[in-house]
């Protein structure tokens, strides 16, 4: 496992699109670490503070097919998965694929859907896969939904299900820029130029190594059951109605061995876990009132009073 293709893999795709989205490096990350897991992200702010705009640029960082779904009530799964149609030239159904079948899926304002339409994204997400008309066909790799989402009091919206927010391997925020930050964007070129003007910085085979070899990343004993208080401390707290799932505890496991390698190391420590459980568990747990901000609040309490393994791991 060579390590240093994994610093300089991150490296290489944070700065590219930085040159969009300024100041928010840490959420650039974490996209990266969701989409080298093989997970999806679902990014959850007020309109206008890029959201749109960051994931159109890792897209086209990263390369691959791309593919936008502008997210409407009146869209249908089959504007998705794709039809069968009768071809009257050859006499036969045909099957005209969706836009689902693609490498990156920008699912716009995605909780705009109605929950008919957002369910028929469950098995693309989960399995990789699409059946139209009992016909499954494979998706090839690699294969990410990227979903934005406005807050639920905004008007129109529609709250995703439990099982689908479950699917998503982390819930992030962009938040506003620090006054410098938007001092310095104001001034510059339109964001779509820029994003036009981005190249592919990255090749395939790069993208497939660290795919792939992240999993030798080593957990230790002690930060394994680290990771798994926390994860057991969310299924007894009385604050929550539903504890974390078992998906949730793999993707945890996942993202902390990619956080890792990330950072040079070939070896998970326990700020590794600190730093990307709050964006992989906050969705995944609800409590009475079902505000966001109250369950993250009590998320972080939790992880904060778990003790932390002192050996050295």
């Amino acid at each position: 496992m060579d390590i240093s293709r994994f610093v300089e893999y991150h490296d290489k795709i944070v700065k590219n699109c930085s040159k969009v989205i300024v100041g928010k490096d840490d959420v650039i990350s974490l996209v990266l670490t969701c989409f080298v897991c093989s997970g999806h992200v679902l990014l959850e702010d007020i309109p206008g503070t890029g959201k749109t705009m960051l994931l159109r640029a890792f897209a086209k960082t990263i390369g691959g097919e791309f593919k936008r779904i502008q997210f409407t009530p009146d869209l249908l799964p089959s504007d998705l998965t794709g039809i069968n149609f009768y071809n009257q030239k050859t006499g036969d159904f045909e099957f005209r694929p969706g836009p689902l079948f693609s490498n990156i899926i920008l699912a716009d304002e995605i909780n705009r859907a109605t929950p008919r339409t957002q369910s028929s994204l469950l098995e693309a997400m989960e399995e990789k896969q699409i059946t139209v008309d009992g016909v499954t066909s494979k998706l090839e790799a690699p294969f990410m939904v990227m979903a934005t989402q406005n807050p639920l009091e905004s008007y129109g919206t529609f709250p995703l299900p439990d099982a689908q927010m479950d699917r998503f391997f982390m819930r992030l925020s962009l938040g506003y820029m620090n006054r410098e930050q938007e001092m310095s964007v104001l001034g510059r070129p339109d964001t779509v130029s820029i994003i036009d003007s981005l190249e592919q910085v990255v090749s395939p085979e790069e993208t497939a190594y660290v795919c792939s070899a992240y999993t030798e990343v080593n957990v230790s004993e002690p930060v394994l059951h680290y990771l798994m208080d926390i994860i057991e401390r969310t299924r007894t707290e009385d604050n929550f109605v539903t504890g974390v799932s078992t998906r949730g505890a793999i993707a945890l496991y996942k993202a902390s061995q990619v956080t890792a390698a990330f950072a040079g190391r070939d070896y998970v420590i326990p700020e590794d876990v600190q730093l990307v459980a709050p964006h992989v568990l906050s969705h995944r747990i609800s409590r009475d009132s079902g505000k966001t901000g109250a369950s993250l609040k009590f998320l972080n309490k939790i992880i904060e009073n778990v003790q932390v393994p002192l050996e050295n791991v």
